[in-house]
C-alpha cells in the first residue's frame, strides 16, 4: 500500500513538473510574440510617419544645429507657419541618425539637415544630403521638397539638384539660398584662418566650383537667392554669379541693402524670414 502511495506522488510530481515546464515555455513564446509584435508597431508607426509639405534645411560651412535653430523657433513659434518635424545627424561616417520631433500637427514639416562633419568638401557633403533625401523618400513616403540653404548649405543643395534628381529621390520644387558664394569667397585672409577640403573647394577658380558652373541646371525648379551688402564672406558680385547657372526665368534675386547685415546675421534677420515666407508659402515675392 505504501508502495503504490508512493509511486503516486512520483508520478504526480513528474505530471506537475511537466505541466509547469510546458506553461513555462508557453509564457516565453507569448513574450517574444509580444515583443515582436511591438518591434513591428513601431518600425511600422515610424514609417507611416507623415509629414506635409516638408521643407529642408541645410546649414553651411562649419555650421551646427544652431545655424537653422532660431529660425525654425520663429517659424514655428512666433510666426506658426509649421513645426520642426524631423531632424537628421549625418555623422563623420556618412550614417544617417533620423530624430522625430514633432511631425504630427497640421501645417509644413521643417526638416534640419546637421552634418557632424561641417567642414567636408563639396562633393561629400552632397553625398551626405543626397541621402537624407533618399532615406525620407524610402522610409516616409516624400515625394517632393522645398530646400533652404545658407552659404555652403546654398551650395550643395544645388549640387543635389544639379547631380541627384533621379526616381529615388524626392523632387525638388524650389530652393532658397541665403549667402551663397557661387563664385567662391574673395577674402585672403579667410583661407588663412580656415583650411580644410570645405575652404578649399570655396577658393575662387576652385575645381568644385568650375564643376558646380559647367553643369546644367534642372527645369522646374525656381530658385531665390539672397544676399546682402553687409556680408563679406558672400558678397554681392559673388552671390550673383549664380545667375550663370539657373536660367533666369527660374531665378530670383533679392538683395538687401544693409550694411549690417552680415554672413550669419542672415538667417537671424526678420526681413529673410519675411522673403521665405513670400516665396515658399505665396507662390512668389510680392
Amino acid at each position: 500500500m505504501v508502495y503504490f502511495e508512493a509511486e503516486n506522488i512520483k508520478e504526480k510530481r513528474l505530471n506537475e513538473g511537466y505541466f509547469l515546464k510546458q506553461r513555462s515555455k508557453i509564457s516565453i513564446a507569448i513574450l517574444i510574440a509580444i515583443i515582436i509584435c511591438g518591434i513591428v508597431e513601431i518600425r511600422q508607426a515610424r514609417t507611416e510617419l507623415s509629414l506635409t509639405d516638408p521643407i529642408v534645411f541645410v546649414h553651411g560651412y562649419k555650421g551646427t544645429e544652431n545655424s537653422f535653430g532660431y529660425m525654425l523657433d520663429r517659424f514655428e513659434k512666433e510666426y506658426h507657419l509649421g513645426n520642426k518635424g524631423l531632424l537628421y545627424y549625418v555623422s563623420a561616417n556618412g550614417h544617417l541618425h533620423d530624430y522625430i520631433i514633432d511631425a504630427e500637427k497640421s501645417g509644413p514639416n521643417f526638416i534640419q539637415v546637421v552634418l557632424e562633419n561641417n567642414r567636408d568638401d563639396f562633393a561629400d557633403s552632397t553625398d551626405y544630403l543626397a541621402s537624407v533625401m533618399q532615406h525620407l523618400k524610402e522610409k516616409y513616403g516624400i515625394e517632393s521638397v522645398n530646400l533652404v540653404g545658407h552659404s555652403m548649405g546654398g551650395i550643395i543643395s544645388m549640387k543635389y539638384i544639379m547631380g541627384y534628381m533621379g526616381q529615388e529621390y524626392p523632387n525638388v520644387d524650389k530652393l532658397i539660398t541665403i549667402g551663397s558664394p557661387f563664385d567662391g569667397i574673395y577674402s585672403q585672409e579667410y583661407f588663412q584662418i580656415n583650411v580644410d577640403e570645405a575652404a578649399t573647394d570655396l577658393m575662387p577658380n576652385s575645381l568644385a566650383l568650375e564643376l558646380l558652373h559647367a553643369s546644367s541646371f534642372p527645369k522646374g525648379v525656381n530658385v531665390l537667392s539672397i544676399g546682402s551688402t553687409g556680408d563679406v564672406v558672400a558678397v554681392p558680385e559673388s552671390v550673383a554669379t549664380l545667375r550663370s547657372i539657373v536660367p533666369e526665368q527660374q531665378l530670383q534675386e533679392i538683395m538687401l541693402e544693409d550694411e549690417n547685415l552680415g554672413h550669419s546675421a542672415l538667417h537671424e534677420s526678420a526681413e529673410v524670414d519675411k522673403l521665405i515666407h513670400s516665396f515658399l508659402w505665396q507662390d512668389g515675392l510680392q
